[in-house]
């Protein structure tokens, strides 16, 4: 069945990216959505690659031609999914991947409350400091204030994981790449062998596993 759209967020530094990258090896027929951001290329990055890089001038006439199906300022920089990214994936017959953040989610969810939307958690404060640091320090980015502001708005971002229809935790990579990939199979309607898989992660069954992350940080 094609035409679902996924929506994946993720406090920064989560490894959603890297979640994102291993499902689309496994699971054929996702087309993923890349993003406009006003802010600058980071490391390796490339122009259409990670991101189409723009300018606010841009990015704010771009807003006010209706274009954008979501949008949002973080940290200071817009980030945006076109409206074209849909179509291009209907005329493709692919489901959609939309790796945004909570902001720009929690838009699309009230324009298509029909979309599967998964919340990806770190296992604990300690560890996403850790990731936040290794990845500055790899992007020659080192930042405590940037690193601190990124850690509170993640306690602010779990705020809003019942939202959400799916939260998986980030702690072993390949156990949560396997959750990630029962959900889209399971809500293709191609998965049934993996339909407890799937349904163990939906937000409503109130895990061991999220309320633990949540204690963590303070959020329950």
């Amino acid at each position: 069945m094609a035409g679902i759209l996924f929506i994946i967020s993720a406090p920064s530094g989560s490894g959603k990216s890297t979640l994102v990258t291993q499902l689309r090896t496994l699971v054929e027929g996702l087309d993923f959505s890349i993003s406009y951001t006003t802010r600058a290329p980071r490391g390796s990055e490339e122009h259409a690659r990670e991101y189409y890089f723009t300018t606010r001038a841009e990015f704010e006439r771009m807003i006010a031609a209706g274009e954008f199906l979501e949008w949002a300022e973080v940290f200071g920089n817009y980030y945006g999914t076109a409206v074209s990214a849909l179509l291009h994936a209907k005329d493709l017959g692919k489901d959609l991947l939309l790796d945004i953040d909570v902001q720009g989610a929690l838009q699309v969810m009230k324009k298509m409350p029909e979309a599967v939307s998964i919340f990806i958690l770190p296992p604990s404060p300690q560890i996403l400091e850790m990731r936040l640091r290794n990845r500055s320090a790899a992007e020659n980015m080192t930042s405590e204030a940037i690193i601190e502001k990124r850690l509170n708005a993640a306690k602010h971002e779990l705020k809003q994981v019942f939202d959400y229809r799916y939260a998986l935790v980030n702690d072993v990579l390949d156990k949560a790449v396997a959750e990630m990939r029962a959900i889209v199979l399971y809500e293709r309607g191609t998965g049934d062998d993996l339909r407890e898989l799937a349904q163990a992660c939906r937000t409503d069954t109130h895990t061991t596993a999220l309320a633990s992350v949540l204690t963590a940080f303070g959020e329950n």
